[in-house]
């Protein structure tokens, strides 16, 4: 943990708080990183907006497979942990998030075609930085439309930055992986 101040959500700023709010609410708490952002409101408020523009883009589902595997492969268990509570809420399974958490799409059986083919695609965009992804792109177009491939890029450079972020200053998970935690006899 660094020495960075962590705001508290009285202390945010007006505008921050009201995007906030509703979050807060409904998690009950105020997530690390938000305490942390929070020293730059407006930026933080531009990647809510971003972030919140980039998934009504795309169906749900290809969200969280973005969002877990950047969050795999930038070992951002902070983000991973959320995101697998989220996904079984959808109804998208334990089974599911395992497969994806793999990060071997060659192997799934339980994405769909076109979640392993985003799958794929994130992986190489990250591990190339993007130069390795040109090829792909066409493929993604095709199987999603030109829209939404463009869609899959930004959300992929959302769930970077929340990574970078996360990792530099050293944020513990708000929660458990699902994975860690005792199934309720």
């Amino acid at each position: 943990m660094t020495a960075l101040h962590r705001f508290a959500f009285e202390d945010l700023p007006a505008p921050l708080a009201e995007r906030l709010e509703a979050r807060v609410r409904r998690l009950g708490y105020l997530g690390e990183f938000f305490r942390c952002t929070a020293h730059q409101p407006d930026a933080l408020i531009a990647f809510i907006d971003f972030t919140e523009a980039g998934k009504r883009a795309i169906a749900d589902n290809l969200v969280e497979v973005i969002a877990l595997t950047c969050a795999g492969w930038m070992e951002n268990a902070y983000e991973r942990n959320q995101h697998e509570r989220l996904c079984l809420k959808m109804g998208l399974g334990r089974g599911w998030v395992r497969e994806v958490n793999r990060l071997t799409p060659g192997q799934a059986v339980l994405m769909s075609p076109a979640e392993a083919l985003v799958q794929r695609f994130v992986l190489e965009v990250l591990e190339t930085k993007g130069m390795g992804a040109a090829g792909m792109v066409d493929g993604l177009i095709e199987s999603l439309g030109q829209s939404e491939a463009v869609a899959v890029l930004m959300i992929i450079g959302r769930y970077v930055v929340h990574a970078l972020v996360v990792n530099s200053l050293a944020l513990a998970p708000p929660v458990p992986s699902i994975f860690d935690e005792v199934p309720a006899s």
